[in-house]
């Protein structure tokens, strides 16, 4: 039994001995990683092997091999034009920083033996960690655009003008675009072979061609629509209006689909603009406005693309009526919230022709026709109702002479109205369609009148009862004062008469002479007074008798009557003390006619 035990005791020693020199073998066997946590064999990042390495150690070595491929040199060819440049100044950059970190999360690692196996499954499946990283698009947009300008060339439409009437067209350019994303790959290709040499990418080239081509515009050879208004009546500002505005739509090419808008091609409605002032409506009344006028460049392009059966988009009417086309034939321009618009219905272009010639404003629409021949379209104005627009309004000017008279607007009637489409097929109509349905405001005109006469105290030297003086009455009868101004120098009697007649118009009309009003009053008083002479000569005339009673030359002390004329020669009363002088008559300003042709437009700009 005591040797039984000692075998065992025995053999404890020998077993412990026998795990410390297995532990002691797998330890030798352990890789030095395992020990100071370092990535073992056959784990990489892009070409780099992080074996031996601690993840610190892989980290710094890796960034600085991104840190320096920003100064790998980059060779692009744009259209056979090599341009020479950085990745860094392509905006290269690093995109996945934590591919370290990436590569340490396959490292399991664990106890000795477990650290051991996992080394034997690296070396026949290495871990592989690729590096991304590429160039910027917005970048290689820059560097193109500043370095290969000169190489690119953007697409041109074909372009057509009307000459002496005839059509000429400009044939279009194919462009050339550098397609930035696929070039952006390209480098990005280039940049991702390894090593730090420089490397060659080809710019990708797109050729674009352009929108409008020779043959689409060759379509354009029938007058689809024309329409013209007269500017007859205009001023000199509102004439200019007209040529400037029409010459800004002239020359306009709609593709299928596409809208022109009229207050887009003619504003902004200065005088920096080529505009002048000139009339235009507004609340309901006629202003000065600079471009007053355009809206009836808008009426005739509506008309003429009417009868062109183009699409409206958008049109309104004007607020009062207009002289130049029928009621509800009419369009305004006026700000942004109304507007013209026309769209291109058609399957081929169209070209809008506009212009003045003479006084007559002319918008012509060509294009490929396609209706038929022995069909006709026609528009009827009809009026429903019609709303007078009463007495003329006054207002008082203080700067104008008592009782004159101006008309600064005319009157205008209000309608109320609609516009039919009738189209007829070899003369029977197939067709009345309603387009618009106007009311245009009734509008009353606008007189300015002087403020009323002054009060004028009546001449002393008139009055019954008061002593004249001797003297003047000697002195007013002397030979030739009969010819003072205002006074038409001739027979007596029918002379005198119309010399009186002179002075009166000439005081209503504000003329001055050497005596000025007083003058003209006395030619008036010298008629009223020596009209029956029958001398040639005035210093000789004789006065009428006179057929008044005199005892009524004294006035009676309870109420005096009005003194009978003077039987004392003519001009003995009008040289005795001047007369006052008789106030103006009222300017006979002729009114104007209810419904002016033609008339401005609604506010921002001129009908």
């Amino acid at each position: 039994m005591r040797s039984q035990v000692t075998v065992k005791a025995g053999l404890k020693p020998r077993g412990a001995a026998f795990a410390m020199v297995l532990a002691l073998g797998l330890l030798a066997a352990t890789p030095a990683w395992a020990q100071e946590t370092r990535f073992p064999e056959g784990v990489f990042v892009g070409e780099f092997s992080l074996g031996g390495m601690t993840q610190d150690q892989a980290q710094d070595t890796v960034s600085a091999y991104m840190k320096e491929m920003e100064s790998r040199g980059v060779r692009l060819v744009v259209d056979g034009n090599p341009v020479n440049a950085t990745a860094g100044q392509l905006g290269y950059v690093w995109e996945n920083p934590d591919a370290v970190k990436e590569a340490a999360g396959h490292v399991k690692g664990g106890n000795l033996v477990q650290r051991y196996m996992e080394q034997k499954d690296l070396e026949k499946s290495p871990v592989h960690i690729d590096l991304k990283a590429s160039v910027g698009e917005a970048q290689v947009t820059s560097f193109i655009e500043e370095h290969c300008a000169g190489m690119m060339q953007e697409p041109q439409n074909a372009a057509i003008t009307r000459v002496d009437g005839a059509f000429q067209i400009t044939p279009g350019v194919t462009g050339k675009t550098v397609d930035m994303a696929a070039t952006k790959k390209a480098l990005d290709q280039a940049l991702a072979e390894p090593g730090k040499e420089d490397v060659e990418a080809q710019a990708v080239i797109t050729l674009k061609e352009p929108d409008v081509k020779e043959e689409d515009l060759a379509s354009i050879q029938d007058v689809l629509g024309t329409f013209s208004t007269d500017f007859s009546s205009s001023g000199a500002s509102r004439s200019a209006n007209l040529s400037n505005g029409a010459s800004k739509i002239n020359g306009h090419v709609l593709m299928p689909g596409e809208t022109l808008s009229g207050y887009e091609c003619m504003h902004p409605f200065t005088i920096a603009n080529g505009y002048r002032t000139a009339a235009a409506y507004e609340n309901g009344q006629v202003v000065d406005s600079i471009g007053g006028g355009v809206c009836q460049i808008a009426t005739t392009l509506y008309n003429a693309a009417l009868r062109a059966e183009l699409e409206i988009t958008q049109r309104q009417n004007h607020s009062m009526i207009v002289g130049y086309v029928r009621p509800s034939m009419d369009a305004a321009i006026a700000g942004t919230y109304k507007d013209i618009k026309i769209t291109n219905n058609y399957g081929t272009p169209i070209y809008v022709e506009g212009g003045t010639s003479g006084r007559t404003l002319t918008f012509t629409i060509y294009g490929k026709e396609t209706r038929p021949g022995n069909r006709k379209v026609e528009y009827v104005s009809e009026t429903l109702r019609v709303v007078d627009p009463g007495a003329p309004t006054e207002r008082v000017d203080l700067s104008m002479a008592p009782g004159a008279r101006r008309q600064v607007q005319s009157a205008h009637r209000g309608l109320k109205s609609r516009l039919w489409k009738v189209v007829t097929v070899d003369g029977n109509e197939t067709e009345r369609t309603l387009l618009n349905e106007d009311t245009y405001n009734a509008s009353k005109a606008i007189v300015l009148v002087g403020p009323p006469a002054p009060v004028v105290p009546a001449d002393p030297s008139l009055i019954p009862g008061q002593p004249v003086d001797p003297a003047q009455a000697g002195e007013a009868g002397q030979p030739g004062e009969a010819g003072q101004p205002g006074e038409s120098p001739g027979p007596a009697g029918p002379g005198q008469g119309q010399s009186g007649a002179a002075g009166t118009d000439s005081g209503s009309q504000g003329q001055t002479g050497p005596s000025g009003g007083s003058g003209d009053a006395q030619g008036g008083q010298a008629s009223s007074q020596g009209g029956d002479s029958s001398s040639g000569n005035p210093g000789a005339s004789a006065p009428a008798p006179s057929t008044a009673d005199p005892s009524q030359s004294t006035p009676a002390p309870s109420a005096p009557s009005p003194a009978p004329a003077d039987p004392a020669p003519a001009s003995s009363a009008a040289d005795s003390a001047p007369a006052a002088p008789a106030p103006p008559a009222a300017d006979p300003a002729p009114a104007a006619p209810a419904d002016p042709a033609p008339a401005p437009a609604d506010p921002g700009a001129a009908a």
